[in-house]
């Protein structure tokens, strides 16, 4: 039986531990003692990107992703963007990106140099809120959690409260999609979502490309 190994601890900003473990080829990132991501399991969160941007009618769209994690959905949203396109992703926690560029390095390949892609370390509620007030974006993509609930980190509850919600309506443009991965479905969350004024989808993604592994929700909420 293979053995994992301990990569790197990281700790997150008001909330847990993050690990990362090597299982033979495969990687995983734990949250605690639970696995968060891993390498085996990666298509709903590269759907979460393509089913969103697909849905774009912009020549020069502009996203912002909120968690990088592995890069599974930044990675998915270069591949379909367009030269002229834009895609940010805010991450919270330092040693992701060292991560990145270390350990997992091979799946990073050189979409961390890309330039249609930017990489910032803040918290991506304090990049929805700014965006509201300024220029906004054609495609909100929130996946740094395991749904619409602040499991990773306290803090991110405000993403998904009533008043989070209306922030990241204020900045998307008009037609604009906010999408939200979840390892589960949330009936409550597709009704807040709608009161928030989105025409909202919920789309059903398997976790693997073979349609196995767990089933797991994606939100397209348009404006």
């Amino acid at each position: 039986m293979l053995e994992r190994k301990t990569l790197d601890t990281a700790k997150i900003p008001g909330g847990d531990t993050l690990t990362l473990v090597s299982h033979g080829r495969d990687f995983i990132i734990m949250l605690g003692r639970e696995e968060l991501m891993g390498t085996r399991m990666q298509f709903s969160e590269e759907q979460l990107a393509r089913l969103t941007i697909e849905q774009l009618d912009t020549p020069a769209p502009r996203v912002l992703i909120g968690g990088y994690g592995m890069g599974f959905t930044y990675r998915a949203a270069l591949a379909q963007m367009p030269a002229k396109g834009r895609v940010s992703v805010a991450e919270i926690v330092s040693e992701i990106l060292d991560w990145a560029r270390g350990p997992l390095s091979a799946l990073s390949g050189d979409t961390l140099d890309d330039p249609r892609g930017t990489v910032v370390l803040r918290d991506v509620a304090d990049v929805i809120e700014e965006a509201g007030q300024g220029e906004r974006y054609d495609a909100i993509l929130l996946d740094v959690d395991n749904g619409p609930d602040g499991v990773v980190r306290a803090d991110n509850d405000r993403l998904y409260t009533r008043t989070g919600l209306a922030k990241a309506r204020d900045a998307l443009r008009p037609g604009g999609i906010l999408a939200v991965w979840s390892a589960a479905p949330d009936p409550a969350f597709t009704r807040r979502l709608k009161d928030a004024g989105f025409a909202v989808e919920a789309r059903e993604v398997r976790a693997r490309p073979n349609h196995k592994g767990p089933r797991h929700t994606i939100w397209l909420a348009s404006v």
